[in-house]
């Protein structure tokens, strides 16, 4: 699998281990967007960012990951579902690039920006209640800042690494689990070697390496002296919910006159998904058919 994410915990399952590597649903994340290669960067760091914490979680619903502030990206958002579909999307405002962009300068020059964690469950669910998360967006990564919103918001010591370029997105996750049973004291000492020895062995990551070697060569660099327990690798893939009926839908709501008007000095006409960016074509016999069928 080219697109995947693989799992594994320490011999003591007192750490969690979790690797995304993202090529195919990177590029058809950004099939229809052109964006400048240092918010492309961005938004692939965030992209695997959010799988790496949605396999994080006993959850039957979507994960949305999402900066907004008052820069040049005026808004970032990922959503991954629980079978680790995804979609992302970046809105910006009509301005230049800062000349050292980064996360605080391309997203948050003013210090008004927030990061924002949304837990949504499914439509249908019985009593559905959506968690939201808003803490300022601190740190000078994506990484740095979602280990500073894991530590504060949900008390566990999280390190992740994230990696982009036009190509590949790519992510590194290490959670301290809880202890549980048996002899706590010794249990918590063991527990704390594990967590100092996982730092360690994987603080010399760095993005030339991540972005240039393959996921199992990696992995097996960084942990190959450990006993890992591994679990069966998860597919990855692109997902948007837009489709040509939802946008013939909404086309219909804007009335027959108001679709023909549009007609009057084009061909056709272009509607693209907000979100994704997918455009939909529709000439006139299409329109006409819109307003010909029974639903």
């Amino acid at each position: 699998m080219s697109d995947s994410l693989k799992k594994f915990l320490f011999e003591d399952r007192s750490v969690r281990i979790e690797s995304v590597h993202l090529t195919q649903t990177w590029l058809a994340a950004q099939a229809h967007h052109t964006y400048p290669p240092c918010v492309s960067a961005l938004l692939g760091e965030l992209v695997a960012a959010a799988t790496l914490l949605s396999a994080t979680l006993k959850f039957d619903g979507s994960l949305l990951l999402q900066l907004q502030g008052d820069g040049a990206i005026a808004l970032m958002v990922v959503e991954c579902r629980a079978d680790l579909s995804l979609r992302a999307t970046v809105k910006m405002r009509e301005r230049a690039l800062p000349a050292t962009p980064n996360l605080q300068s391309l997203v948050n020059p003013g210090g008004t920006a927030k990061f924002i964690v949304v837990l949504d469950p499914p439509k249908h669910t019985p009593g559905r209640q959506v968690y939201q998360g808003i803490v300022p967006l601190e740190g000078d990564t994506i990484a740095a800042a979602l280990e500073q919103y894991m530590l504060r918001s949900e008390q566990l010591d999280t390190r992740i690494w994230l990696a982009a370029d036009a190509h590949l997105c790519t992510g590194l996750l290490l959670q301290r689990l809880p202890v549980q049973g048996g002899n706590q004291q010794a249990a918590l000492s063991t527990a704390q070697e594990s967590w100092e020895r996982a730092q360690q062995l994987a603080q010399t990551l760095n993005r030339p390496e991540m972005l240039g070697t393959d996921q199992d060569t990696l992995l097996h660099r960084l942990f190959w002296d450990e006993l890992l327990h591994s679990f069966e690798p998860r597919t990855i893939t692109w997902r948007c919910s837009c489709s040509h009926e939802r946008v013939a839908d909404m086309l219909r709501m804007l009335g027959k006159p108001e679709v023909q008007d549009m007609f009057e000095d084009r061909d056709s006409i272009e509607v693209a998904c907000e979100f994704c960016g997918q455009p939909y074509i529709f000439d006139a016999a299409d329109a006409l058919r819109l307003f010909s069928t029974v639903h």
